[in-house]
């Protein structure tokens, strides 16, 4: 074979990939090492990457060196530094070493997780993972996992195994074109997440079966007013198929009243579901396990090792007590992927839409092995004490005030100095102020029609002096009508 021909066959060669390998681990160590001189928010505009890019891909190959410097030199400006310690608006992503390499390893061996034959590893380490967190979360053995990618996902798979399970006959004869079906309720709160109402939108319920229940002052679920929805719904010739109680809202991380949602479900057989995407991994903690009394009765839960469990992006876990309900609503099996061993094995394809998954196990198995039970506690249990930490600062201070009780790691609050006529249009000034400097960011939520800041600490790399300077940052912009600089 010509030299020439040679070079558009095949891999990257053996000593290319070892030292592009090399390459790429010290710009993620670099990376990481001055993270803190980035700015949280990327500071670039729309359309500015695309333009600093060719529009067609190279005719010949280009040389790795050249690759990566391209990601420091385009790429890395326009990265919003999910990462970052000072990084506080929404839910965090917070990626760690062990997780990073697993993911790498993941990628390297790319199985697909369809059938057990096609990735026995990955199916069987799914299965202890899951166990191993269970376990730490406290969960009943009879909650079976698997795992998704989001809790968008999860959550659309748990309605959709409520809904084969009131025996309706769905999946063959479909919803469309039925007059013997009538509408299928699913009731969750008003601060519930909107992937609820995409899930409906996407199984064919359509928003119009989603009840919002009301909330209390403290932003929870009334339960008195889900039983009375349910009652009319069924008076009115409507189906109650599933309810969603969250723990740990997105907006203020309330808690639903789970136990009492459990028993409403119990009476009129409706498969409950409780969302704790965010606040999940929380239940490792012993002091914490008060805000998750009843989830042990749920049929499904959702959490994301993702957001608050040092996982890269993606990763949901979704434990089930009715694994034989979300199998018959998703299981088809072509010739072609029949094996002898179909019966006696897990096929992941089998309980949900996607016929090829992610090894997404070995990354999670990483962060477990190398923190160990004890420094994973450590680390959520620190969130915990920043976010009341800064909490205290606020409930101390007569320039701001809390919108929300501090149930896990994040703080509702807003600025009310006096002199301001429009709190709302003050705060959100503060909030972009901030957000524009690059050296934080914060976002906002509404509750009880007020607009409220929200604080987010789960950073794997967060300490108490980058909460100091947010709270610098806060009281100088109130002070100054604008952010002073701040050269800390």
């Amino acid at each position: 074979m010509s030299e020439s021909k040679d070079k558009f066959l095949g891999d990257m060669p053996a000593d290319e990939f070892l030292a592009g390998g090399g390459r790429v681990v010290e710009f993620i160590n670099g990376y990481f090492d001055q993270l803190e001189k980035l700015p949280v928010l990327a500071r670039t505009e729309p359309g500015r990457l695309s333009e600093q890019l060719p529009l067609a891909a190279p005719e010949v190959g280009e040389s790795f060196a050249a690759i990566i410097a391209d990601v420091e030199k385009l790429i890395l400006p326009a990265v919003t530094n999910w990462n970052h310690p000072n990084f506080h608006g929404l839910f965090s992503t917070s990626t760690s070493g062990p997780g990073i390499l697993g993911e790498t390893l993941s990628a390297a061996f790319d199985m697909k997780s369809m059938l057990w034959r096609t990735a026995p590893a990955a199916t069987e380490l799914e299965d202890v993972t899951l166990g191993w967190l269970r376990q730490m979360l406290g969960l009943p053995e009879e909650f079976e996992g698997i795992i998704y990618d989001t809790a968008s996902v999860s959550t659309m798979h748990a309605i959709a195994a409520a809904r084969e399970r009131a025996g309706l006959n769905i999946r063959e004869l479909g919803m469309s074109g039925r007059p013997d079906l009538p509408l299928l309720c699913v009731y969750a709160s008003e601060h519930v997440h909107s992937s609820i109402d995409k899930a409906c939108i996407a199984l064919g319920l359509g928003t119009r079966s989603l009840r919002k229940i009301g909330c209390n002052e403290r932003n929870e679920m009334q339960a008195d007013e889900l039983r009375r929805a349910i009652e009319e719904d069924i008076a009115a010739g409507h189906r109650p198929i599933c309810v969603i109680p969250t723990i740990g809202t997105t907006s203020s991380t309330s808690v639903d009243p789970v136990s009492e949602i459990a028993d409403i479900a119990e009476e009129f057989g409706l498969w409950m579901h409780v969302d704790a995407a965010y606040a999940g991994p929380a239940a490792v903690l012993e002091e914490k396990r008060h805000f998750f009394a009843g989830w042990d009765r749920a049929d499904s839960i959702v959490l994301n090792p993702h957001k608050w469990l040092f996982t890269p992006f993606d990763l949901s876990a979704f434990y089930c007590r009715d694994m034989a309900s979300l199998k018959a609503a998703f299981s088809l099996v072509p010739e072609y992927l029949r094996t002898s061993e179909q019966t006696t094995v897990k096929n992941g394809m089998d309980y949900g839409i996607q016929l090829g998954r992610r090894f997404r196990s070995l990354k999670l198995w990483f962060v477990l092995r190398y923190f160990g039970r004890r420094g994973i506690e450590a680390r959520i249990r620190e969130h915990c004490r920043l976010a009341e930490l800064f909490a205290s600062w606020i409930g101390e201070s007569g320039d701001f005030e809390l919108l929300a009780p501090v149930n896990f790691a994040l703080v509702c609050f807003r600025a009310c100095p006096e002199g301001v006529d429009d709190p709302d249009a003050f705060n959100e000034r503060l909030m972009n102020d901030i957000n524009a400097s690059g050296e934080a960011y914060i976002s906002h939520t509404k509750l009880g029609g007020k607009l409220a800041l929200r604080v987010s600490i789960g950073s794997i790399r967060v300490e108490e002096r980058h909460i100091e300077k947010l709270w610098r940052l806060l009281n100088q912009g109130i002070g100054s009508g604008k952010l002073a600089e701040d050269n800390d």
